[in-house]
């Protein structure tokens, strides 16, 4: 993990989850980082909780990343902090969890596609001309959900989708620069996300559907994620039945449908 050593990181979505674990994976690293969320105090929390792992305090900034100018003014504050950006780590996201022909609210859909495709779209384009002067890397956290269909959250499998189309395309604009792209698929992962995600009326679930005890911890996930973010990899899927089922849905596509009910129905 020498690659990673002094890099400059920022991670989205760090007050909770896979980004919380990620942060507490790179701090011993070396890595110096920029820790956003909207939620301060759990920000400032983590950042007493690095204070022993790492040897550069990180910069705590909160910040809403749908907002263009709050995105902005976050990479401003962390180039002026720490006079570059080499690694933008897009974390930050929300689901549902709602059959589409039960969804009551549809700005539920407005909402999930702001915090997983245009967030990160808003974040990079703010991001850019730095990552090209350091020529480092755009890490993206999407889903297995962004790369087939899952049942009940129709929406929140859309915003992946979107997202590793948009981030597979800026890659290919983006290799003369020699800025890398990094796509996280990850399967279920024990998260916040699940108990706030929104249900068919648009409120948090306030339980998580999962069976915890099934599936990964947000601490293997970042596990997992480090070399791929060191060897700046193209994507990284997190799961077996994942990497397997991208290639089987090309000749059988039912059998990955009836999987993905399988997997939603058993929470696992």
């Amino acid at each position: 993990m020498q690659a990673l050593a002094g890099k400059v990181v920022i991670i989205t979505g760090a007050s909770e989850g896979i980004g919380r674990a990620l942060a507490h994976a790179m701090a011993p690293l070396g890595c110096k980082l920029v820790l956003t969320a909207r939620d301060r105090q759990r920000l400032d929390s983590l950042a007493e909780e690095l204070a022993n792992i790492t040897l550069c305090p990180p910069l705590v900034f909160a910040a809403d990343v749908t907002s263009v100018q709050e995105c902005q003014q976050l990479i401003d504050a962390s180039v002026a902090h720490f006079g570059a950006i080499d690694i933008l780590v897009n974390n930050a996201g929300m689901t549902m969890w709602s059959r589409f022909d039960e969804l009551q609210d549809l700005s539920i859909l407005d909402r999930v596609m702001a915090v997983n495709y245009f967030a990160p779209a808003y974040l990079s384009h703010c991001a850019l001309p730095h990552l090209k002067a350091s020529q480092g890397q755009i890490v993206v956290v999407a889903s297995v959900a962004g790369l087939v269909g899952v049942p009940t959250r129709s929406g929140y499998s859309a915003s992946k989708h979107a997202v590793i189309g948009f981030f597979d395309s800026l890659r290919i604009e983006l290799n003369d620069d020699n800025v890398a792209v990094t796509i996280i698929c990850p399967d279920f992962v024990v998260s916040q996300i699940h108990k706030r995600a929104l249900d068919g009326h648009g409120k948090p679930l306030g339980q998580t559907p999962m069976q915890e005890s099934k599936i990964i911890t947000a601490e293997q996930c970042a596990q997992m994620m480090l070399p791929a973010i060191a060897k700046r990899e193209r994507m990284l899927i997190t799961s077996m039945r994942g990497r397997v089922g991208r290639f089987i849905r090309l000749i059988a596509p039912k059998f990955i449908d009836n999987l993905a009910k399988k997997a939603i129905a058993s929470g696992h």
